[in-house]
């Protein structure tokens, strides 16, 4: 159960805690970042078990470059419920995109494909996914995907006349005729 959920007075203080602190990470200096990172990290230890604070807390960390550190976080954000659907999806982007700049390949491609069934339409996922699967060496996947977002996704003058036939040759990129 999240902080949210519960009601308490003692809650509503941590809920105001938990606003300042993504108001100070949401604020881009380096300063701010950090404050707002300490002050997670102190709400994490009190809430472990609350996915909301445990995934503010993985996304301070992102954002400081501190990766590694940023990973349980996620994993614990995801481990139950408590997310709502935004946050969810955030949060597998997250972790995968982290596991990837970790040099993590498998496990990146792993949440990200799975990231991709469960929010199909977000194409965040699908560039890092399509990133994670150059990483593991299928780049036989990797460009018909990024191809295929490419073709709808860009509002590109120069491109948009060519999407549909971008959108085909991502089905088959090495297809040619005689």
């Amino acid at each position: 159960m999240s902080i949210s959920e519960r009601g308490s007075a003692h809650d509503e203080a941590a809920r105001r805690e938990l606003s300042e602190a993504v108001a100070l990470r949401e604020r881009g200096d380096r300063a701010s970042r950090e404050e707002a990172r300490e002050r997670l990290v102190r709400l994490a230890a009190r809430f472990p078990e609350d996915a909301g604070i445990a995934y503010q807390t993985a996304w301070a960390h992102d954002v400081l470059g501190l990766e590694a550190a940023a990973v349980p976080h996620y994993e614990r954000a995801l481990a139950g419920g408590g997310l709502s659907g935004a946050d969810r999806c955030e949060a597998l982007l997250g972790l995968g995109s982290t596991y990837r700049i970790l040099g993590r390949y498998e496990e990146a491609e792993r949440t990200l494909r799975g990231a991709v069934a469960e929010f199909p339409a977000h194409a965040g996922l699908r560039a890092f996914w399509a990133m994670a699967l150059h990483n593991t060496g299928r780049a036989e996947e990797a460009v018909p995907l990024l191809l295929e977002l490419l073709a709808t996704t860009s509002a590109d003058p120069t491109l948009k006349p060519f999407a549909p036939a971008i959108a085909a040759y991502a089905q088959d990129l090495s297809a040619t005729v005689r």
